[in-house]
């Protein structure tokens, strides 16, 4: 029987692990509770020297957590509940631990990040807001430098030093997006100093399933402004406003929005073309489309609220306002057009990134959250982490009943006021949740009417969640809140809340995946306490109307008004519904890390070029190469090749008038028609470096070194991100009219692969070209503006490090600009002491 069971026992490896790790754990327990703080404390030091010596993380784990366990009872007075030990290890061992609401997640981390520490690398903690960063910081930062180690804030409003100066710390804990920012930012530096991560080792994720799940599909773009007017928005934003519901199409499933036959018809005369969908005509094709999302799909206070004249984004799945978070590709300026207020110049992105792509690239990544296993399979795809559910230090007794089904929306909220009042006259506490801040209101007006005293949190007031979700377990209390609800604050009932019954978690509709319903229902039964949750659904609900056969059901149940239907079969339909809208966002989600790995890879290639640039004392090598990469691309222009023979009275011509002229050289042909054509690339490039090599050799003369390098590095870097910066925004453009555009029946993400790499080669072969011309034009035997004395100066260095260069200004304007902002620094400075000095004679 013995071996049958062992058989049937389905522990992954990581758990089998885990366990046998925390039985050392415990073995050792004993032991290490009798050392002094002094000798807990120096245990640090020791583990650090075992692993200089050659020890690893994994040899050194037992014993590492064993001392983070006594080390956390010691100051905070908690000691770690076996299943937090056990937690913690799956976390060291890469997974994923799913640990239920009030199970001590917080805790549960200390042990695995102090582990990761030890290396001297950098361990990042990443929280879903900086209300948690800053609380989890000044927490278990107590038990982190009781131990020795250092800990840093990683903040959005922090300069760059201080940015600096939080990642060098042994453990930074950083709100998730910042973390993504800083490595985009960093990757648009002009000096390897004023970059400020040190490089992606260990991170764990709290809430990671609302990270690398639910913001999946949102990339960071850090963005600039292009100046343009609203016309073109209003334009189309008018034309849409003039449709019938005839003209156009929407699929509910995926949300898409197209013309029909007859809204085409309508363009065609509107834009006075005679097919919309032409080539020519994409950019119009991009902004119609633009406001039928805007007007047909995006919903005032769903997806996004107008607050203080400004569009704020919802996030769906928490409810939340994403601040500082605006839509790409002219979406935001379609729903500033629909609204009526201040149309802002659509951005043209500097730098973007996918968090599935920038987590993906830590070598050691972990997570917590108290619901992943539905979505473990993601997880493994994409991720290559499992889910491992950490089991509850006390049984779990909170009631899920069974979901309470009405035909229409009306007799649901009839339902849900009623239970309400129900559990309100009982003083059982209630929280009411919702998914949108409409639904929340509807709830808050029905209530009012029914003289029910309650408590809304919805993205409209947000400011004081923490303290309305915490006031939540009072009995007679009754809040109602969007999805935000479900994370960073527990709700804590009091005694004789939980003697009435504990919390009643009342959801008003379904959720787009299961695990975040599962998020809901958790704010119930924390920690073995008692608590119910319920599901009130309607026919009318959004997601039988986009997932399920939503007219057949309205019908066979239109006798169905004024009660509650007890039907399995459409109980399992909900059911169905929404594991069919999970399949959907991950297909979605998987759509997009394919589309975000094509330039992934551009990306990469870009990013490693400029850190060899940053991190090279001479990039000669560097231009070298792109000089006979910017020869072969004038060589094998088409443009020089009639009836297939080489043009070479072509080629002399450009090359006179594009390079001779800036180094007072003249191309000969009668050298030139003597070497074949494939021989020319290397011929002319050896021509400009000859050219550049004296150039060099005249600039060492008249300056230094240090000037040289200054000049080829600013040049280089300055005409590649300015090309990068081009071909994000090509391939943005790409990436939105690849499935409007007729391409014959051939793959959207096909076509797009081909078409990047082609952007992508073209882009290559413009940065040779343009570095090779900036080389030659910006200087020309120029000597710097920049003098020994300014460089030698501390202030100037400093000024240097913190200076952001504009690629569009040759290198001469771009040093003026630089000296002006130093001299006016070095005036004021002067001032300031000169002040000073007066009001100590005063004194």
């Amino acid at each position: 029987m013995k071996n049958i069971a062992n058989f049937f026992d389905f522990k992954t490896t990581e758990m089998r692990v885990a366990e046998r790790a925390l039985k050392k754990i415990n073995s050792l327990e004993k032991i290490v509770s009798k050392f002094s703080d002094e000798e807990l404390r120096s245990k640090t030091e020791f583990f650090k020297k075992l692993l200089a010596e050659g020890n690893t993380l994994e040899d050194i784990r037992e014993d590492v957590f064993a001392v983070a366990r006594e080390a956390t009872k010691r100051i905070l007075g908690k000691r770690p509940y076996d299943v937090q030990m056990l937690g913690g290890l799956l976390l060291d061992l890469g997974s994923v631990a799913e640990m239920k609401t009030g199970e001590g997640k917080t805790i549960t981390s200390i042990a695995p990040v102090y582990l990761n520490a030890l290396e001297g690398k950098g361990a990042i903690v990443s929280t879903v807001n900086e209300y948690l960063t800053e609380r989890d910081a000044i927490e278990m930062g107590e038990v982190f430098n009781f131990l020795g180690l250092s800990v840093g804030i990683n903040k959005a409003q922090l300069d760059p030093d201080s940015k600096r100066e939080a990642y060098a710390c042994d453990i930074t804990y950083s709100v998730h997006s910042e973390l993504g920012f800083d490595y985009l930012r960093d990757n648009m530096v002009r000096t390897k100093d004023e970059k400020v991560q040190r490089g992606l080792n260990f991170c764990l994720i709290d809430e990671v399933d609302s990270i690398l799940i639910d913001e999946a599909k949102t990339p960071l773009i850090i963005s600039g402004g292009d100046q343009e007017d609203g016309s073109s928005y209003i334009a189309a934003d008018q034309f849409v406003r003039t449709l019938a519901h005839t003209d156009y199409i929407i699929d509910e499933e995926s949300k898409a929005i197209a013309l029909t036959h007859s809204g085409i018809q309508r363009a065609n005369e509107w834009f006075q073309t005679k097919n919309i969908y032409n080539i020519e005509n994409s950019e119009w094709i991009h902004l119609i489309q633009n406001a039928l999302r805007a007007h047909k799909i995006m919903k005032i206070d769903v997806e996004y609220i107008v607050r203080d004249g400004k569009i704020e984004l919802v996030d769906s799945f928490t409810g939340r306002i994403m601040d500082g978070r605006s839509y790409s590709e002219g979406l935001q300026q379609a729903i500033q057009a629909k609204e009526g207020i201040e149309i802002e110049p659509e951005t043209k992105t500097l730098a973007t990134i996918t968090y599935q792509n920038f987590f993906r690239m830590f070598k050691k990544l972990c997570g917590m959250t108290g619901t992943g296993k539905t979505e473990e399979q993601e997880f493994i795809d994409i991720y290559n982490m499992r889910v491992n559910v950490v089991p509850t230090n006390r049984p779990t007794v909170r009631v899920d009943e069974p979901d309470a089904i009405f035909a229409c929306a009306e007799d649901k909220w009839n339902a849900v006021v009623n239970k309400i009042a129900e559990l309100y006259e009982k003083g059982q506490p209630v929280l009411v949740g919702t998914s949108q801040i409409e639904d929340s209101e509807i709830a808050h007006k029905l209530l009012l009417k029914k003289g029910i005293p309650h408590t809304v949190l919805n993205a409209k007031q947000n400011a004081s969640e923490a303290e309305i979700i915490s006031q939540a377990g009072l009995p007679k209390s009754v809040t109602i809140a969007t999805n935000m609800a479900g994370r960073g604050t527990d709700i804590k009932p009091t005694k004789e809340a939980i003697e009435l019954g504990g919390l009643y978690v009342l959801g008003t509709d379904k959720a787009e995946s299961r695990r975040i319903d599962n998020q809901l229902r958790g704010r119930s039964g924390r920690q073995g306490d008692v608590g119910t949750s319920k599901f009130f659904i309607s026919l009318d609900d959004q997601l039988i109307r986009r997932f399920a056969s939503y007219e057949a059901f309205k019908e066979a149940y239109s006798d169905s008004k004024g009660k509650e239907i007890t039907s399995k079969t459409l109980r399992l339909q909900f059911n169905h519904a929404q594991k069919k809208i999970e399949g959907f966002n991950y297909d979605s989600r998987k759509s997009v890390l394919n589309y975000d790995d094509v330039i992934r890879q551009q990306r990469d290639l870009i990013y490693a070029q400029r850190d060899l640039i940053l991190t090279s004392n001479d990039v000669d090598f560097i231009l070298k190469r792109m000089f006979m990469s910017a020869a072969r691309s004038i060589v094998k222009n088409g443009e020089y090749y009639l009836h297939s023979n080489y043009n070479y009275n072509a080629l002399i011509d450009f090359l006179n008038e594009n390079i001779g002229k800036l180094v007072s050289f003249k191309f000969d042909i009668d050298e030139i028609v003597k070497v074949h054509e494939n021989d020319l690339p290397e011929y002319i490039a050896n021509i400009i470096l000859s050219l550049y090599e004296e150039w060099t050799k005249n600039a060492h003369n008249n300056s230094d070194q240090y000037e040289v390098a200054y000049f080829e590095k600013s040049t280089i870097l300055s005409v590649l991100d300015n090309k990068w910066q081009i071909q994000i925004n090509r391939m943005d453009k790409l990436r939105s009219n690849v499935n409007l555009v007729q391409y014959s029946q051939k793959n959207p993400y096909q076509v797009y692969t081909q078409e990047g790499t082609k952007l992508f080669e073209s882009m290559l072969d413009d940065i040779a070209y343009d570095v090779l011309i900036k080389v030659f034009k910006d200087r020309r035997g120029k000597k710097s503006l920049i003098t020994k004395e300014m460089r030698n100066d501390p202030i100037f260095e400093q000024i240097q490090i913190n200076w952001v260069l504009d690629p569009h200004l040759s290198i001469e304007e771009q040093e003026k600009q630089l000296i002006e902002h130093y001299l006016a620094v070095k005036r004021r400075l002067q001032e300031i002491q000169e002040e000073t000095e007066l009001e100590q004679k005063a004194i």
